[in-house]
């Protein structure tokens, strides 16, 4: 059998799923879909990689995923790595499995890829929400994001095929099925018809949710079809990031922290019962304990349920990694504080 090991984002749970049913005939094969959004999470990728080669001498690993893409060669320089893909390879796994190469790197120019996958999966393993991969890519440059190197640039799917994947998952006995990509708020040709199409078109499907929602990216036709389908989830994940505007701006970040205020506020007339979750950034380069107060603030007056909390982790190759760095104690002090902050 074919074992699947996933990092990471929602992204990578549907691409996981794909080549879960491309690869079901094979055995004594082990695929691990990486991640690259912190240097804690790549460090964690090897350790694994390195643990399931004790455990599973006999069976060849693959690695693919976003650390793929970006560190292909210190990957394929660990002897327990038997094959390398990169994220655009990875959508066409089968051609690669059982073949020999003369370079145990198969990672082209992700920002050559112009396609997203249009594969068919029948449905998720243990889950009783689906994921469904609307957009690859990103055409923003946060100064601290790695993953436009690692994904590419910004390409959507057709709408007729995601309605083509929802309509066959609903079918399989998903109620919940999730809105997933890189940056799903700027699917072309427009996120909000999009939702609507979808809603439209299969009006079975119980439940409607998304990934992470670029509070800069929401437009009015999206508060409007809040009022008009209780079928979009109550629950809103927003990347905000930080809540002082003079760190977002250094971050590259389209939105200030009015704007976050005012759109939790404008859902929340709308959705009384409404939740909140959104990603922060502790102890970004050159953040004074003045603007990491501001965050804190804002999660309250935005009122902002649950928080996903990261210390910064430099990314190479990427602007915030030059500026001028707080200490590793002083980030994870802030994060825990803002954890606890979550937790009350």
């Amino acid at each position: 059998m074919v074992e699947i090991v996933t990092f990471g984002c929602r992204i990578n749970a549907y691409e996981s799923e794909v080549m879960k049913e491309k690869l079901k005939y094979y055995d004594n094969l082990i695929v691990v879909n990486t991640c690259a959004v912190t240097g804690e999470a790549e460090r964690q990728c090897r350790q694994t990689i390195r643990k399931l080669k004790r455990k599973n001498p006999d069976s060849d690993i693959i690695v693919t995923g976003c650390s793929a893409q970006i560190n292909a060669s210190k990957l394929a320089d660990m002897k327990e790595v038997s094959l390398v893909l990169g994220n655009k390879e990875k959508k066409e796994i089968e051609k690669y499995v059982g073949g020999i190469f003369a370079d145990k790197k198969q990672v082209s120019d992700i920002f050559a890829d112009t396609d997203c996958n249009d594969y068919i999966i029948t449905g998720f393993e243990g889950r009783h929400k689906a994921f469904v991969e609307i957009q690859q890519g990103c055409n923003h440059r946060c100064t601290y994001c790695i993953i436009p190197y690692a994904r590419g640039k910004n390409r959507s799917a057709s709408q007729e095929k995601i309605v083509e994947q929802i309509k066959k998952l609903v079918h399989n006995g998903f109620k919940e099925i999730c809105l997933t990509g890189v940056d799903i708020c700027s699917y072309k040709p427009s996120f909000s018809d999009l939702v609507e199409y979808i809603l439209e078109e299969i009006p079975e499907l119980s439940e409607l949710n998304f990934g992470s929602l670029d509070p800069a990216a929401i437009d009015d036709k999206f508060i409007n079809l809040l009022r008009k389908h209780n079928k979009i989830s109550s629950h809103f994940h927003l990347s905000v990031q930080s809540g002082d505007n003079d760190v977002l701006r250094l971050m590259g970040r389209r939105h200030k922290r009015e704007d976050v205020i005012q759109l939790c506020q404008q859902i929340r007339n709308i959705r009384p019962d409404v939740k909140f979750g959104a990603d922060f950034i502790c102890g970004f380069p050159q953040e004074s304990e003045e603007q990491f107060d501001n965050t804190c603030k804002l999660v309250k007056e935005a009122g902002i349920n649950k928080l996903h909390v990261f210390p910064y982790s430099e990314r190479s190759g990427t602007p915030a990694a030059k500026m001028q760095q707080i200490p590793m104690e002083e980030r994870r002090r802030r994060a825990a504080i803002l954890r606890e902050l979550s937790e009350e």
